[in-house]
């Protein structure tokens, strides 16, 4: 693998936080993380498009800057910057996520909880893809042993400044998988669905973004095995689209019911309260998830 040592700088606008984003993916099962590292976050994936293995690392050195050292070919370090600055909604500008709070003391409040936190995302629509997948109707310990098996059998090792990560598999690997163990047979059907989808860039992050948002949730319906519900994980937390309401994602409106002390409100209520989030619907049913998820965990 060729290092190419990107010098240049993303800039932030708005609000964030690195060491949030690490210590969300230390705990975030698909992600595969290992323990968090001060200062810095590593990452290794394949390439948008063209699937090459990289990796990066990132180190904020200031409130509106992130560093970013890129491990992977010279000729792609920007590609790989891109990719990187999206997985980390750093390609939205966040100044106005502020004001959502202001409208909303709710928000506000959840906010105040995790400052400087925005979605992080999957690598990309393909590997949130094969995700919903791999996690449909099981648990997620096993989902997340079915993708850290998947890794490491077909993906490739990066050397990410000192420290081995395993790149997701390439859509070319999956399209030619015949067995995973623990994987059925439909679900191994679907993932090749998925995988060829990718390979004809039918789950391209910036055509999925560019669409309006019900009509790239339809399209991607279209896709083997992906109902309303993984559409809108595809959307949201593989293309990075910030607007988004997940209107199937039964446990954020659960912690919403809780949050707002409305037990009986239904989807369309809850819908209707997440407008007044707009233009940052997406980011703020992250965080309400992120605080829900950390709440059961306090009470096991």
């Amino acid at each position: 693998m060729t290092i190419a040592m990107l010098g240049s700088e993303i800039t932030v606008r708005g609000e964030f936080d690195l060491a949030a984003a690490a210590r969300f993916l230390t705990g975030f099962g698909p992600a595969g993380r290992p323990e968090a590292e001060s200062g810095a976050l590593r990452v290794a994936f394949p390439l948008d498009g063209e699937w090459t293995p990289v990796g990066a690392v990132l180190r904020q050195r200031s409130p509106g800057e992130v560093a970013v050292e890129v491990h992977g070919p010279p000729s792609r370090a920007d590609a790989v910057a891109t990719q990187v600055r999206r997985m980390c909604s750093l390609d939205v500008d966040g100044t106005g996520f502020g004001e959502v709070g202001a409208r909303d003391p709710v928000v506000s409040l959840v906010q105040g909880m995790h400052p400087g936190l925005r979605p992080v995302l999957f690598a990309s629509p393909y590997e949130a893809a094969c995700w919903a997948v791999l996690s449909h109707r099981i648990w997620m310990t096993q989902a997340v042993r079915l993708r850290r098996r998947l890794a490491e059998r077909h993906g490739t090792e990066v050397d990410v400044g000192g420290s081995v990560l395993t790149s997701f598999p390439a859509p070319a690997v999956l399209a030619e998988l015949e067995y995973l163990p623990g994987l059925s047979g439909p679900k191994m059907q679907r993932l090749r669905g998925i995988a060829e989808a990718a390979a004809d860039g039918l789950l391209d992050a910036a055509m999925l973004r560019a669409m309006p948002a019900e009509e790239a949730l339809k399209q991607l319906q279209l896709l083997p095995g992906v109902g309303r519900f993984s559409a809108e994980l595809i959307l949201i937390r593989g293309a990075g689209h910030p607007d988004v309401f997940p209107r199937a994602e039964t446990r954020l409106h659960e912690i919403m019911r809780d949050a707002y002390h409305l037990p009986d409100a239904g989807a369309e209520e809850l819908t209707e309260i997440a407008d007044a989030w707009a233009p940052f619907r997406s980011w703020v049913s992250f965080l309400f998830r992120v605080e829900g998820e950390a709440r059961m965990r306090e009470s096991r």
